[in-house]
């Protein structure tokens, strides 16, 4: 194959615990078109999804708002405290992400343009009182100020429990958290405000406690006004502390620029045809000079050679489009594949945010299929027969493979073990669990039916992989198992989870399971019924469902029949001779739990690193189930299943 030729802009970025397929991202964009009850349409599902068909890396949602009482800007809003959203929003982030793109949520909060819109406008707090907009708007007072910090925090998590993939907290532009940063807007004379530090302790705190909710391995985005780039407000230089002031909470900085209220910088904010390609791109790299963490640029961008600049000379880490790719949803594909002279120029004419705001949906002056992409659905696929490589025999690795063959490609599946079905075929002993060895010989069976090379035995590296020649590569590697940095871990009496079932014979007569997930409750409640003594330890306060809440039922009942030992709040601090030393998380005392063997079953690290390494093997390159992110078979299988019936289709 031949060389891809913007290959910084497609090598994967890893996001908090999440890999993110090219350096690509497509911007908030909000679309406005919903139901009565502020549900998303089916015009907004295709329209998100065709951003991820097209390539991008990641999708983000624009404008889901974090309170339904006092953060909406207009009529309709989907909103993230509205329980029945759930639905919804689920089955948006499910359509996104079954293309291998990453759905994320704009967190987004209007401050004092809120519930401006009414005919007897709504209640709306801004850092100090005034008027906007006509209307006498109360400065928020302390209690005010403490739930708003809530409010954001449980919509991120709300985000996170209905499937997406990454939060974006807005806090530029002019809404609620930069109303806050501004030293024109937030004259405050308590610790709320009036000096810059004071002027960030609002969206600190709202970061600190989106942490707490999500955990410290979901990914976090936030966007920010590197300068508000216009007179009287900060520029640049306090822009660099606002985003180094949030770089211990988030995992990616977005540096925009300007106000959406003040007309002089709009077409800053959204450039104009009048400005220059890449014209607010400096202003991540004065950010990227000073903060540690990834950064991304945004603004009048669309040209792969640029991009590729941006990021291999170190501006930025990834770009955002948000124009371009309403006038090229298929931009980063055309780009992987070579075929930049096809992709479809955006005029920056601002035809489309022109019509979205009476109408609630984009139309664009050079994409005819734009706000109309359900119609279009059909023509947006060329499938053409393409050689494909799948790296892993798992049950993602297999689904691939079968995918692919039955949709005419030819197809090679490489497998480094003597037989396909991955780790999970330690469980196929397991009496409870001889459904899932069912499964595996199952789709064995089909890959061995199919018109698939089988290929065991057989570790792929990249020099393998370039020698395949293949036009595409789906690499299903899997994870390995994490490894705590705690005292003795590695030690001879500490096993992983895959190696206590093949043998359980050789496990003592007294185990400790460290993590109470489904799979350390599971394989405690195995051993157990062997009558083997188990101490299951947990940091949390209950069983890590991973989503499957129902199953926990069945769990708690068996836990109960064998008398396994669920120690909740509990963090293990180090394992010796005599078993492991533990500590309760409310307490902070200490306890030592005895053992003969300790299992360490604190979940899956998603090979990240190693499925990295082929990216650049072939022309198009995908990353499905765990190596992706770690999960359950439901996800991994139908994740693999979407991404290869994408393939041959740009």
């Amino acid at each position: 194959m031949k060389s891809i030729k913007y290959p910084h802009l497609f090598e994967p970025i890893k996001l908090g615990n999440t890999i993110f397929k090219n350096r690509i991202f497509a911007a908030p964009t909000g679309f406005r078109d919903f139901t009565s009850e502020d549900f998303i349409t089916p015009d907004g599902f295709a329209y998100y999804e065709r951003k991820a068909l097209g390539g991008a890396a990641s999708v983000c949602v624009g404008e889901t708002c974090v309170s339904n009482a006092f953060g909406k800007h207009g009529d309709q809003h989907l909103v993230l405290d509205n329980p029945k959203a759930a639905n919804s929003l689920g089955r948006l982030c499910g359509i996104v992400q079954r293309h291998g793109a990453v759905c994320s949520a704009e967190l987004q909060h209007a401050g004092w343009a809120a519930n401006r819109h009414w005919n007897e406008p709504g209640p709306a707090y801004a850092p100090v009182e005034g008027e906007h907009d006509g209307r006498f708007v109360p400065a928020m007072p302390e209690e005010m100020i403490e739930a708003t910090i809530e409010q954001w925090a449980r919509a991120a998590d709300f985000a996170r429990r209905v499937g997406f993939g990454m939060v974006t907290v807005h806090a530029g532009h002019g809404w609620q958290l930069h109303q806050w940063m501004s030293p024109l807007t937030n004259t405050r004379k308590d610790r709320w405000g009036g000096s810059p530090e004071n002027r960030m302790r609002l969206p600190i705190a709202i970061l600190q406690a989106i942490r707490r909710y999500v955990g410290p391995h979901y990914p976090v985005e936030v966007r920010i006004s590197g300068s508000e780039a216009y007179g009287g407000g900060y520029g640049i230089e306090e822009g660099v502390e606002f985003a180094r002031a949030f770089e211990p909470y988030v995992d990616l900085i977005h540096v925009s620029t300007g106000n959406y209220d003040v007309d002089e910088v709009f077409t800053v904010t959204h450039p104009s045809m009048f400005l220059d390609e890449g014209v607010n791109v400096h202003y991540a790299g004065d950010v990227k000079k000073r903060v540690k963490i990834p950064v991304a640029a945004v603004g009048s961008l669309g040209d792969p050679a640029q991009m590729e600049e941006i990021i291999a000379s170190g501006k930025a880490d990834v770009v955002e489009m948000a124009r371009a790719l309403i006038a090229d949803p298929d931009l980063p594909n055309k780009a992987r594949g070579g075929r930049e002279d096809e992709i479809r120029p955006c005029l920056r004419c601002l035809n489309c945010f022109s019509v979205l705001l009476p109408t609630g949906f984009y139309t664009c002056s050079v994409n005819p299929e734009q706000g109309y992409d359900i119609e279009m659905r059909g023509e947006t696929t060329r499938p053409e027969k393409q050689r494909v490589l799948v790296i892993g025999g798992g049950p993602a690795g297999m689904q691939a493979a079968l995918t692919c063959a039955r949709r005419g490609h030819e197809v090679t599946l490489c497998e480094k073990a003597p037989r396909l079905g991955g780790v999970l075929r330690c469980e196929s002993g397991v009496p409870f669990k001889w459904r899932v060895g069912a499964y595996l010989d199952y789709m064995e069976r089909l890959v061995s039916k199919a018109a698939v090379e089988v290929r065991l035995n057989t570790e792929v590296t990249p020099e393998y992989a370039r020698a395949e020649r293949a036009d595409v590569i789906i690499a299903a590697l899997g994870g390995r198992l994490s490894e705590p940095p705690i005292p003795a871990i590695a030690g001879g009496s500490v096993v992983g989870v895959t190696e206590a079932y093949a043998d359980a014979a050789a496990v003592g007569n007294s185990v400790v399971v460290l993590g109470g997930g489904l799979a350390g409750t599971e394989l405690g409640i195995y051993l157990a019924s062997l009558g083997k003594r188990v101490e299951v330890l947990e940091m949390l306060d209950r069983i890590g469902d991973g989503g499957n809440f129902l199953h926990v039922k069945a769990l708690n009942l068996e836990i109960g029949k064998y008398g396994v030992g669920m120690n909740f709040n509990t963090k293990a601090v180090a394992v010796t001779e005599a078993g492991v030393v533990a500590e309760d998380a409310s307490t902070g005392a200490e306890r030592v739990f005895a053992a003969d063997t300790v299992v360490n079953a604190l979940g899956t690290i998603p090979l990240h690193d190693e499925a990295k390494a082929f990216y650049d093997c072939a022309a198009q390159f995908h990353i499905v189930g765990d190596c992706r992110a770690a999960n359950n078979i439901a996800r991994a299988v139908s994740n693999a299943f979407h991404v290869a019936r994408d393939v041959g289709r740009y």
